[in-house]
C-alpha cells in the first residue's frame, strides 16, 4: 500500500534535476466556457513549478462539478487519483519513481513450515513492484534465495514473477 505521493519523473527546465513533488495544489483556468486545469508540481532541487495538464479546454456544461469542486478544494485524494491514471501519465508524458512510497502489509507473521503455502497479494493503489522483492521482504528472505526457489520449481504462480507487476496475483511457495 502506499505510504506516500511518488516522486514524478521529469526534467526541471532550470535546474536540469529530474524529479518533482506534487505540491498537493490545483490551477484551474477558464477560457470563455471553456476550462483548463493543471496538478501544481515542485522540483525537488530548486522549487520552480511545473504544470501537469489534468484538462485542456473542456466545455463547462460537460465537466463535472463534483471535479471541479475537488479541483477548488485542492483534494489530496484527487492528487493520488490523478498521479496513478494512466491517462494524465500518458498526456503529459511522465514516469513516476514509487521507491520509498510505498509499504508491504504482510498481517500476521508467515512462518515457513515443511508443507506449501498459497499466497495473495493484493495492491492497494497500482504500484509497479517486482514480486521477487515483494516476496522476498515478505518472508525474510534474500532476493536471491527468492531467485532460486523460482529456478528450483519450489516458487509456481500462474503469472509471471520477473519483472514488475502493478496488479494482485497469487502464488505457492513449496518449502
Amino acid at each position: 500500500m502506499p505510504t506516500c505521493l511518488p516522486v514524478i519523473l521529469r526534467r526541471c527546465h532550470a535546474c536540469s534535476s529530474g524529479r518533482f513533488r506534487a505540491s498537493g495544489t490545483f490551477r484551474v483556468n477558464a477560457h470563455h466556457k471553456l476550462l483548463d486545469a493543471w496538478l501544481l508540481a515542485l522540483c525537488t532541487r530548486c522549487g520552480d513549478t511545473t504544470k501537469l495538464t489534468v484538462v485542456e479546454r473542456m466545455n463547462v456544461r460537460v465537466f463535472p462539478p463534483d471535479l471541479l469542486d475537488r479541483l477548488h478544494r485542492n483534494d489530496p485524494g484527487l492528487v493520488a487519483e490523478l498521479l496513478q491514471d494512466p491517462v494524465v501519465l500518458r498526456r503529459n508524458r511522465l514516469a513516476l519513481d514509487w521507491d520509498d512510497a510505498w509499504r508491504l502489509d504482510t498481517g500476521d507473521p508467515i512462518a515457513l513450515g515443511h508443507e506449501a503455502i498459497d499466497i495473495s497479494v493484493h495492491f492497494a493503489a497500482r504500484i509497479p513492484v517486482r514480486p521477487v522483492r515483494l516476496i522476498a521482504e515478505g518472508f525474510g528472505l534474500s532476493r536471491a534465495e527468492v531467485e532460486r526457489l523460482l529456478a528450483e520449481g519450489n516458487l509456481v504462480s500462474g503469472v509471471r514473477l520477473t519483472g514488475r507487476r502493478s496488479s494482485d496475483f497469487a502464488f505457492t511457495l513449496k518449502r
